[in-house]
């Protein structure tokens, strides 16, 4: 931008020449202004001067006339002003709060682009982050219980992968009843003193064990995974019911499993289960890892004859192809042991399933 000063006996001119600008710009935009402006009027000499020595020939004048004008900083400005009002008439209409970087000339910077003003009430407000959905339920639309709507009748509905809780033929627990008494192999246990940890996931109480623990059912190995507590027992004997059972679950190295159950009633202290129930973690689904191992072997009764029969998971996904091995003799448990897994789970136990004419074994 040119900066040299504006002489002040110019400024009536520069009045006159802005009042006449809006004037234009008025008509242009079909507005007539509210009061002509007075142009101003020069006096006229009274007499044509003489022409000086050397003066410029009539041919030239226009040339000198434009370099003049171009060298004029009235004439600068009126031009300035002309490109603007131009540039008005061909320029998108822009948002309010729109800025423009300009050059130095006073021309818009083609590569700048619009800039949203941060300031202003009316200000476009930025999108704000949509809302977080609630935290899901750890088991979603299949979570399952032991009551209610997502009780046992309803498990095969909750998921596909569920189904076989509905439609399944070798269905756990069953009333054990009218077993072929046979020779058959003792289970071979070879438990060990165990490294172990006690978790609530939420339908029971389970204990999960370092591996080194295995049972041989009729040549066939099988490593114990857990162990677990129902309440009252899901298994029945003649259609006996007892306090509570407890669930050891095995699988072999093709991922069968074999689930060995311990019927539990009132009697004497059960020294094992008292150290389950002392490491007890104060959260669900929190493991507590115990300090000292546990005595599995002392978990099993000495009369070791059972019952086996095929049969399924007794919680979803109710799978099929599980050999049960149910000991015929109960083991012990005072009330106040029993009383404080029903603090914790008054019920958590499938109803029985039909036997729908399993062949059912038992141990002479």
């Amino acid at each position: 931008m040119d900066h040299r000063r504006i002489p002040v006996s110019a400024l009536p001119l520069l009045a006159g020449l802005l009042l006449g600008v809006a004037a234009h710009a008025a008509d242009e935009h079909g507005h007539a202004p509210a009061k002509a402006a007075a142009k101003p009027t020069a006096a006229a000499p009274a007499e044509a001067p003489a022409k000086p020595a050397g003066a410029v020939p009539a041919a030239a004048a226009p040339a000198a006339s434009a370099t003049a004008a171009a060298n004029d900083p009235i004439e600068q400005l009126r031009q300035r002003l002309a490109e603007r009002l131009s540039a008005s008439k061909h320029t998108p209409t822009s948002g309010p709060y729109d800025l423009k970087v300009t050059g130095k000339g006073g021309v818009p910077d083609a590569a700048a682009a619009p800039v949203a003003h941060t300031t202003g009430r009316s200000a476009a407000k930025p999108a704000t982050k949509a809302a977080e959905k609630p935290a899901a339920d750890p088991h979603g639309a299949a979570h399952w219980d032991y009551k209610g709507s997502a009780g046992p009748a309803a498990w095969g509905g909750l998921k596909p992968e569920f189904s076989l809780c509905n439609v399944g033929q070798r269905q756990s627990p069953i009333d054990i009843k009218g077993g072929l008494a046979v020779d058959l192999d003792p289970v071979r246990f070879d438990y060990q003193a165990s490294r172990f940890a006690v978790v609530d996931n939420g339908h029971t109480v389970q204990v999960n064990l370092a591996s080194g623990n295995v049972i041989d059912v009729g040549g066939k190995r099988f490593e114990l995974q857990q162990f677990h507590f129902h309440r009252p027992s899901e298994e029945r004997i003649d259609g006996r019911q007892f306090e509570m059972s407890l669930h050891l679950v095995h699988k072999d190295d093709q991922g069968r499993l074999a689930v060995v159950a311990l019927l539990f009633e009132k009697g004497p202290t059960n020294p094992v289960l008292q150290k389950v129930w002392n490491n007890l973690p104060l959260e669900r689904n929190e493991e507590n890892a115990a300090r000292s191992p546990l005595e599995l072997a002392q978990l099993l009764p000495t009369d070791r004859r059972y019952f086996t029969y095929m049969g399924s998971l007794t919680t979803p996904p109710c799978s099929e192809g599980v050999q049960w091995i149910v000991m015929r003799q109960p083991v012990t448990l005072t009330p106040e042991q029993i009383e404080i897994f029903a603090r914790i789970y008054p019920m958590n136990a499938r109803p029985v399933q039909q036997a729908a004419g399993r062949r059912i074994m038992q141990s002479n």
